[in-house]
C-alpha cells in the first residue's frame, strides 16, 4: 500500500460541522451550503479546523480587512439590538453564531461591497436590514 495517502481532516471537519450544526438547530440544506462553501474556500476551511481545534478563531481569512472574529461579534451586536427577548434561544448560542459568522464571512466574499455597508452603516436603534 506504498503511495497512498489518507487525511482524514475534511472528515474529522464535516463530522465536527455535523455535530456543530446539530447543537445549534442548523437544518441539512443550509449545513450543506455551509460545507461546499468550506470544500471550496481553503481559508474558511483552514479557519474551521482551527475552531475545531481551539475553539476560537485564528482569522487569518479575512475580506476586505475583516475576520470571523469581527463578524462574529457584528452578529452579536444584532442579535442583542434586534431580539432582545430575555431569553437564550438556538439561534443566539455561541456554536450557532460561530457558524453563521463562517456563512456571512462566504456571503461577503461573493458580495464585499453589501456586506461592507452592512457593517459600516450603523444601522441605529429602530432600522433593521
Amino acid at each position: 500500500m506504498n503511495g497512498i495517502i489518507y487525511d482524514a481532516r475534511k472528515i474529522r471537519a464535516y463530522e465536527g460541522l455535523m455535530a456543530l450544526g446539530e447543537y445549534a438547530g442548523k437544518d441539512a440544506h443550509w449545513l450543506g451550503e455551509l460545507w461546499e462553501g468550506l470544500l471550496t474556500d481553503h481559508g474558511q476551511m483552514r479557519e474551521f479546523m482551527y475552531y475545531l481545534d481551539n475553539h476560537t478563531f485564528c482569522d487569518e481569512d479575512r475580506c476586505k480587512g475583516y475576520g470571523l472574529t469581527d463578524l462574529y461579534v457584528w452578529q452579536m451586536d444584532r442579535y442583542n439590538l434586534v431580539r432582545d427577548i430575555g431569553k437564550n434561544t438556538e439561534c443566539c448560542n455561541k456554536e450557532s453564531m460561530v457558524l453563521n459568522a463562517f456563512k456571512t464571512m462566504q456571503q461577503m466574499k461573493k458580495d464585499p461591497d453589501v456586506y461592507l455597508k452592512r457593517l459600516t452603516s450603523g444601522e441605529g436603534m429602530d432600522q433593521l436590514q
